[in-house]
């Protein structure tokens, strides 16, 4: 087939978690219930965390944008795909598939930056807990966030210039559900080495050392901790950073699971199926996580609830009146 750039190829397909008609409709309201739940589970929390103000603490601050994240995360590729389940359709334009490669990139990586932030932030609390005022003030944690947010913005943008020059045969298929970057490298029909390079880099800085970065934060809390003599407050920072680990291994071990099948199988079924994982299932359940685990968080969801609860009568009652 002949090969054409982008301006002559106008659109992908994407092929889909599965090719039977019998199982769209199942298909459909699966991803549909995991994606509302995701969604209206992470702005519960966003939502709590904004209003309650013994919520006001560095912690939820990340935790609050670790779920804006995760909203726009999930946003990026269930809704496309439910949209070509409903049309019973495969394409995707050249430029949308490129506006999802960029926003998965972008919205992936920040969650990997946010965790590492947050880890950090449970260090200082813990660790230097006479400093930790200081070096964790409102403005501090603001600008942390800022610039973790400009970083990662140049460092998608960077891949989508280097996808830009590519060429891809007429009707492209992607195996995928959606636009990843490592398969629509794989179908790209001009040389991809510069792209591979620079994505194994990212993917070393990525990931590598915000794992070191994690993993050396929770070796010296664990340390600290042994040496407190309150099992009160022990129990404590047990339970806060045991969400915070819970969400962690959730994220790492589905990527390292779609990294797995990947390289063991070299199957697209499976690349699809273990990339739901990350995709979709860790964004819908961090909010249970950090909800069931934390008594703060509870008690923040059960006011904010009580309070809507308690509005909707009031309105209720006007309307009656």
């Amino acid at each position: 087939m002949k090969t054409e750039n982008h301006t002559g190829a106008p659109q992908f397909f994407l092929l889909g978690l599965s090719e039977d008609p019998e199982l769209r409709p199942l298909l459909f309201g699966l991803f549909l219930t995991m994606y509302l739940v995701a969604v209206l589970g992470n702005l519960l929390i966003i939502l709590a965390v904004g209003s309650d103000s013994h919520l006001h603490t560095p912690m939820y601050f990340f935790l609050s944008n670790l779920s804006f994240v995760d909203i726009c995360y999930v946003s990026s590729s269930v809704p496309k795909m439910l949209v070509n389940i409903q049309a019973q359709s495969k394409a995707i334009s050249y430029m949308e598939c490129l506006t999802q490669v960029y926003f998965l990139m972008l919205f992936c990586a920040m969650d990997d930056v946010l965790l590492t932030v947050m880890a950090y932030d449970h260090y200082m609390a813990i660790c230097h807990p006479l400093n930790y005022t200081v070096i964790m003030s409102p403005r501090h944690c603001s600008l942390l966030v800022l610039v973790s947010w400009f970083i990662i913005v140049c460092f998608a943008l960077v891949h989508i210039l280097l996808i830009k020059p590519l060429t891809f045969h007429i009707g492209t298929t992607i195996p995928h559900f959606f636009c990843e970057l490592a398969q629509v490298l794989k179908v790209a029909s001009s040389d991809t080495s510069i792209n591979n390079i620079v994505l194994l880099v990212a993917a070393a800085l990525l990931c590598v050392f915000p794992v070191i970065g994690i993993l050396f934060s929770y070796a010296r809390i664990v340390s600290s901790l042994m040496r407190m003599t309150s099992s009160t407050s022990r129990q404590k920072a047990f339970s806060t950073c045991g969400s915070h680990l819970c969400v962690v291994s959730l994220f790492y071990g589905t990527a390292l699971g779609v990294y797995l099948s990947s390289s063991v199988t070299h199957s697209a079924q499976a690349n699809m199926i273990s990339s739901v994982m990350y995709t979709v299932v860790t964004p819908m359940m961090n909010p249970f996580i950090y909800s069931l685990r934390n008594k703060d968080v509870k008690g923040a969801l059960g006011r904010l609830l009580s309070r809507a609860v308690s509005c909707l009568s009031w309105s209720t009652d006007l309307k009656s009146k």
